[in-house]
């Protein structure tokens, strides 16, 4: 069994684990009514994005999420929180050397003994939920459970449909695909965008993500039998018939949106095993990255 899904089985756990952390780091991470921006690289990007909408949604208070490196020089936040499993991706840490002194920063990681624990103001670690493999599943999962459960969104019903989402055979036919949509509406829509990187990076896929009622804006188009459309969270109406309409495979997603995700990170393990590839090797790819100066 690669590392991938060894550690992608374990979330269950972890998210029990990263939810209980939440009340203990309280002070650490964003408080009501503070403007916050969240920031990260590649999957911690996406999870960011979900975070984001969840606080939003949740009327805790303005809330934006970049990529590190397209950070907004000069924008004033009460906090900004950095997603970073292995606490030593440069841009992440360039940002936040940029932001010492005039701005008060959280990251949230995986390995506290790299250049994170003196780049951030504050450190909340997950260090039970850091991994092996290059292809993240627990950790991004996990910093978005604590965030969750910071908002008081965490549910054991959530962790139960992580079960769920391990224990269940994947839909008949799905990993035979060779296209595969993630769509996702509000805090999902980053789930989507992150469903669609693991396609990507463990299987080499043909896969997009998109808001659900962008779908119809254009996307649609290319969607046809052999395309599987994925839906995060409840789908438009309508939507589930117009796409039965082109051929393609409907995925009606029951469970809570983030073990939708655990099942989607399956997937890519399944097609990635179906075309003979590796997942704990994924094309030119690594852990983290780290430039230097030329």
């Amino acid at each position: 069994m690669s590392h991938v899904e060894n550690e992608l089985t374990s979330q269950p756990e972890c998210w029990t684990r990263g939810a209980d952390l939440a009340a203990r780091h309280e002070a650490a991470l964003p408080a009501a009514g503070e403007r916050v921006a969240i920031v990260g690289c590649g999957t911690s990007w996406f999870m960011a994005q979900a975070a984001a909408a969840l606080r939003e949604q949740a009327g805790q208070g303005e809330t934006d999420a970049f990529a590190a490196s397209e950070f907004p020089a000069g924008r004033r936040y009460d906090r900004v929180v950095a997603l970073t499993r292995s606490g030593t991706t440069t841009e992440v840490l360039d940002l936040l050397a940029a932001l010492k002194g005039t701005t008060p920063t959280t990251a949230v990681t995986g390995d506290p003994d790299t250049p994170i624990r003196t780049a951030a103001d504050d450190l909340v670690v997950l260090d039970f939920a850091d991994e092996k493999s290059v292809v993240q599943t627990r950790f991004a999962t996990t910093a978005l459970t604590l965030l969750r459960a910071h908002l008081g969104l965490h549910t054991e019903q959530a962790v139960a449909d992580a079960r769920t989402a391990l224990a269940e055979p994947l839909p008949e036919g799905l990993v035979d695909c060779d296209q595969f949509t993630f769509l996702g509406r509000g805090w999902t829509v980053g789930l989507a965008n992150e469903a669609a990187l693991k396609m990507r990076e463990a299987s080499l896929s043909w896969t997009e993500a998109y808001p659900a009622m962008e779908y119809r804006h254009g996307p649609i188009s290319v969607t046809t039998s052999g395309t599987a459309t994925w839906m995060l969270g409840e789908a438009p109406e309508g939507l589930a018939e117009e796409v039965a309409g082109t051929g393609a495979l409907w995925i009606e997603g029951g469970l809570d949106p983030l073990a939708e995700l655990v099942r989607a990170q399956r997937l890519a393990v399944a097609v990635a095993a179906r075309r003979g590839l590796d997942p704990d090797q994924p094309r030119h790819l690594t852990r983290s990255v780290i430039l230097t100066d030329n």
